[in-house]
C-alpha cells in the first residue's frame, strides 16, 4: 500500500521542520510519498525543502503563488499517486507509528472508504493542551452519525484519511471556504460512507495565535453553519442545534482564553 500526504506550506519554516521529521520517520508496511505544495516561501523554506528532497525520493515539492490553502491542497492531491492519501498541515504532526496504524486499518478492512483516529492538541511548543476539548470531539466521534456530524464538526483533520479513487469521486476541496473546507469534505465523504474509527492517537493539532484556528473567531463557526445549511435539507432540528452548538463553542473558546487555558 501507498500511502501519500500532502503538505500546504506557506513561510512557516521552523514547524514545516517538525512537520517534516513526524512524517519522514514513519515506517511500517506501506510506501509513502511526501508532496510539500510550497506557496512562494522566502523564509527559508524552499532551501530546506530542497536539501530533503535531494536526500530522500520520497520528498517532492513545488514552490509557486497559489490561491490559498484550499488551492494548494487541491494541488498536491492531484499528483498524488497513493492507494490512501491525507493532507497534514504545516503546524501538525504524525504520532509514531502513525501511518503503520492506517495502512493495517485498510488492509483489515477492505470496504472502509475513509478513517479517522484519535488525535492531541499541542501548543507552539508542543505541549499537550485543552484535554477537555480532545475528549469531547472523542466522545462524539465514537459514537458517530451523520446526523451529529451535520449539527457539529467533531472530526479531527490531521487524523483523517482516505481512498484516493474514493476522494476522487467525492471532489475536490471547496476553494472557496477559508476556514471550513474540511468540514465540507467531510459531509460530503459522510453521505457516501461512515468513517473507520481507529483507536490510536494519530496526529497532533497545533493551535498558536498566529494559526487559523488559533484565532478562533465567529466568523470560522458562521462559516461552518453556511456550509452545514448545504446538507441540513428539510432536517430543521439540526438547523438549530448547530447554531446552538456555534454560540456554545464560540463562547467556550471565549471563556478559554479569559482562563489562559
Amino acid at each position: 500500500m501507498r500511502i501519500s500526504i500532502v503538505t500546504p506550506s506557506f513561510n512557516l519554516c521552523d514547524y514545516l521542520r517538525r512537520t517534516a521529521a513526524s512524517v519522514l520517520s514513519q515506517a511500517g508496511d506501506f510506501e509513502l510519498e511526501w508532496t510539500v505544495i510550497d506557496g512562494g516561501s522566502t523564509d527559508g523554506t524552499v532551501d530546506l525543502l530542497r536539501s530533503l528532497a535531494s536526500s530522500d525520493p520520497r520528498v517532492r515539492f513545488t514552490s509557486e503563488a497559489d490561491r490559498g490553502q484550499s488551492h494548494a491542497i487541491n494541488k498536491g492531491l492531484a499528483m498524488a499517486t497513493g492507494d490512501v492519501v491525507a493532507w497534514l498541515n504545516t503546524d501538525d504532526v504524525y504520532a509514531p507509528d502513525a501511518l503503520d496504524a492506517v495502512a493495517a486499518a485498510f488492509e483489515a478492512n477492505p470496504s472502509a472508504q475513509w478513517l479517522v483516529g484519535r488525535y492531541e492538541i499541542i501548543d507552539a511548543a508542543g505541549r499537550s493542551i485543552r484535554p477537555a476539548v480532545v475528549r469531547y470531539k472523542e466522545r462524539a466521534l465514537r459514537r458517530y452519525r451523520y446526523r451529529a456530524l451535520l449539527r457539529e464538526n467533531f472530526i479531527p483533520q490531521p487524523a483523517v484519511f482516505w481512498r484516493r479513487d474514493f476522494g476522487e469521486k467525492i471532489g475536490p476541496l471547496d476553494e472557496s471556504l477559508h476556514y471550513t473546507m474540511d468540514y465540507d469534505l467531510w459531509l460530503r465523504m459522510g453521505r457516501a460512507a461512515d468513517p473507520l474509527f481507529v483507536d490510536k492517537v494519530l496526529a497532533q493539532f497545533r493551535l498558536h495565535p498566529t494559526s487559523k484556528t488559533g484565532q478562533v473567531n465567529r466568523e470560522q463557526f458562521d462559516e461552518q453553519y453556511r456550509v452545514a445549511g448545504r446538507y441540513f435539507g428539510g432536517d430543521r432540528v439540526s438547523r438549530w442545534v448547530h447554531r446552538f452548538n456555534v454560540e456554545k463553542i464560540v463562547w467556550a473558546y471565549r471563556a478559554m482564553r479569559w482562563a489562559g487555558v
